[in-house]
């Protein structure tokens, strides 16, 4: 059975190189990395009284493992403004969380080599759980700065209306 369905000739799955992510309609500045999508489904052993000595297994509770963003350090704000979303030092009694905004729905998009969009996942209901402003700074290193936030979330699924894109060729000259 073929991989790609549209493009037969295509044998390399997709690379993890060329992505974006979306949140309020807006794409998010700078992102480097993206932790992989996770999810569990609890295992629930039981048995009956008058069985043999083996155990029967049933699915239980479904959790999503928390999505970690990273980029590195500029001055776009968007990670630090859904942050004090959830909360915000100093804000005044009564105003430190954004009861009405601080969840969002998300998207992640993955590119193919050509940029052509070949995937996307919606990620429901987040909220940022963990904010990095600064890593360790180090006068004798020479790494760039990266920020990250970790995200809560509570599901997602893939977008099965975007399907595999026929690949353009590109004919090379002949001298």
């Amino acid at each position: 059975m073929a991989k790609f369905t549209v493009n037969p000739m295509r044998f390399d799955p997709y690379k993890n190189l060329k992505f974006r992510v979306k949140w309020d309609g807006k794409y998010v500045a700078g992102v480097s990395k993206i932790s992989g999508l996770v999810k569990q489904t609890e295992v629930i052993a039981f048995r009956e009284g008058g069985d043999p000595n083996n155990v029967r297994k049933s699915p239980g509770k479904t959790d999503y493992a928390p999505i970690i963003l990273e980029r590195g350090v500029t001055h776009d704000l968007e990670f630090e403004r859904w942050a004090n979303k959830v909360w915000s030092l100093n804000s005044g009694f009564g105003a430190e969380t954004s009861l009405k905004d601080f969840r969002k729905d998300i998207l992640i998009e993955l590119y193919n080599e050509a940029g052509q969009l070949v995937i996307v996942y919606k990620i429901f209901r987040c909220w940022v759980s963990e904010y990095q402003a600064l890593p360790d700074l180090d006068a004798n290193g020479g790494a760039v700065a990266i920020e990250h936030i970790k995200i809560e979330n509570e599901g997602w699924v893939r977008d099965y209306d975007v399907t595999e894109p026929a690949e353009p060729a590109f004919n090379i000259p002949v001298k």
